[in-house]
């Protein structure tokens, strides 16, 4: 089976329409001139922006289309909101630039973070598919700023990290304790935590946006484990509370005044709501005629899960049954873990059918190779069905969905089968279900919705005792999900490319996504501490900001 490319996204066609006002008669009469209030002059309210710090993850960062690079540091939130404290009292605002608009990061000449995306047409693709290999520029072994930087925010950070010790040591990076992105910014002091980092310069002003990664690293590996969400309760380092409360009460020790912002659902982005749970096109050359074969083969399981189901009532052959068709879309195979393993009893139930030995030998295999192809299916089918609608699919999984896996071609022909047949059973959510690192399952889905909520409370308990401004970014995730915001003449939603708010990794802002959200901080500022940005006029105009950035941008 020749490898199958899923497109999932369209192109759109966009009509711009230029009038001008040149001749006499266009000028508006005296009587339709309506005349407008005069603003009010900026002010600051209680608010002291003297010393302005950000700390967080990525969000903070300016991380966007799946890499940091110099235009979306320029672009981030608090950047942005920089500037505009500037125009009341605030300092500067010092980041920790990256050096070049590529993205990526090198450590001592060897890559260890690959460049930004870039639109390729159809979806997001790598940059260097479009314009050739770059060579990344910032390395954290040889070129790294000097601080103190004002923006500490620290992509892939979670809540615990701010607090931990040696976070920032190049040594302890190849031991998975260190972040690269924060080495670049302890200088002397590698062992100095980013909480420490922060306090050090007495910040008068600060905003805290953490506790993203605590569930999203769950999120975006399919909930397989390999990056669990953080304890909701623990002593902090470990726990979500007692990190999040050590945090806020030592930026607040000194009488730094600030504004915090809570937790999307993270199920809602692009990441997640962008690839289809039946994305098989009976159309595709590489998958409608093999229909017939497939159904074939499915075919026999569908017939162990009937005999399974009517031994045992508590299995439900409708559930696992798999066929495809000819005249719709198909859903692709998953392996769901929630599902009893039922490896060995398939296994035995084809042992047992007299005509298994011939369903063998159409493939090419001798009868004696009944047991092992017996195994073979009980293994890779003993917990699996198609997907349906409550399952996500994360946006990696577009450019898997269809494609040969050669480690499953491999362990199939150590097995004894040809390279041909190997090949056909090893056809990403085929022939071969999908791993769990590439789909939330609706269980999965529900522990991250717990933690979301728990979380969230957190936070909000916290701020209120301290007397902070709360974003609440989750309502204002919600919103783009569910019909868009409008920002003066545009508006913004959740889609991923067309939708102006997320960038092409569908998880971080897009440039005027990041607008939206630092004028979401100066409501909030007002509301809190009696400035008036919005009354004055001075939100950004969330325009001015581009949603996707040149592949040849340097």
């Amino acid at each position: 089976m020749k490898i199958m490319k899923i497109k999932y996204i369209g192109l759109l066609a966009i009509l711009l329409a230029f009038t001008a006002c040149n001749e006499p008669e266009d000028v508006l009469p005296e009587s339709a001139i309506v005349e407008t209030e005069e603003m009010p002059e900026l002010t600051a309210g209680s608010a002291d922006f003297s010393n302005y710090i950000s700390l967080g993850n990525s969000l903070s960062a300016g991380v966007s289309d799946g890499s940091l690079f110099k235009a979306s540091q320029e672009n981030s939130f608090p950047n942005i909101l920089s500037n505009k404290f500037a125009m009341v009292g605030g300092g500067s605002f010092v980041q920790p630039l990256v050096n070049d608009n590529f993205g990526g990061l090198a450590a001592g000449g060897d890559r260890i973070v690959g460049p930004r995306l870039v639109f390729g047409g159809a979806g997001p693709v790598g940059l260097e598919s479009l314009i050739g290999p770059v060579t990344v520029t910032t390395d954290i072994a040889l070129n790294n700023p000097t601080g103190p930087f004002n923006n500490l925010a620290v992509p892939s950070a979670k809540s615990f990290h701010l607090l931990a010790p040696g976070y920032g040591n190049l040594g302890n990076v190849s031991l998975g304790l260190a972040n690269p992105y924060f080495v670049r910014m302890t200088g002397t002091t590698p062992d100095i935590s980013v909480l420490e980092l922060a306090v050090a310069q007495s910040p008068t002003f600060f905003t805290l946006w953490i506790g993203n990664n605590d569930v999203l690293g769950y999120a975006t590996s399919g909930g397989d484990g390999t990056n669990p969400i953080t304890p909701v309760s623990g002593v902090p380092g470990v726990g979500f509370d007692g990190s999040y409360g050590a945090l806020i009460a030592t930026l607040t020790a000194g009488g730094a005044q600030g504004v915090v912002a809570n937790i999307p659902d993270v199920t809602s982005i692009p990441h997640f709501t962008t690839v289809p749970h039946n994305p098989l096109d009976p159309a595709n050359p590489d998958f409608g005629p093999l229909i017939p074969t497939l159904n074939g083969i499915f075919g026999q399981l569908n017939q162990v899960y009937a005999f399974l189901e009517s031994v045992n009532p508590a299995i439900s052959a409708e559930e696992r049954s798999i066929q495809f068709t000819a005249s719709a879309a198909n859903e692709v195979i998953i392996r769901d873990e929630t599902l009893p393993d039922l490896s060995a009893e398939i296994a035995g139930v084809l042992l047992q059918s007299p005509a298994f030995p011939a369903f063998v030998e159409s493939f090419g295999l001798p009868a004696q190779a009944a047991p092992l192809v017996a195994g073979l299916l009980g293994t890779t089918y003993g917990q699996t069905r198609e997907a349906n609608a409550d399952d996500l699919f994360v946006l990696p999984s577009s450019s898997i969905i269809g494609t040969v896996n050669t480690e499953s071609v491999g362990a199939l022909m150590a097995q004894g089968l040809s390279q041909e047949l190997a090949g056909q059973f090893s056809v990403e959510g085929i022939t071969l279900p999908l791993a769990d690192k590439w789909v939330l399952l609706p269980s999965e889905q529900e522990e991250i919705a717990t933690a979301t909520v728990a979380f969230n409370a957190i936070i909000s308990s916290t701020a209120s005792q301290a007397g902070l401004g709360l974003v609440d970014a989750n309502a204002l995730l919600n919103q783009l999900a569910n019909g868009g915001i409008t920002s003066g003449e545009f508006t913004l939603t959740a889609s991923l490319v067309t939708g102006s708010a997320f960038s092409l990794d569908g998880i971080h802002p897009t440039a005027r996504g990041y607008a939206l959200i630092a004028n979401e901080f100066m409501k909030v500022i007002d509301a809190t501490y009696g400035s008036n940005f919005e009354a004055s006029g001075n939100f950004v105009n969330v325009g001015d900001y581009p949603t996707n950035y040149s592949p040849t941008l340097q």
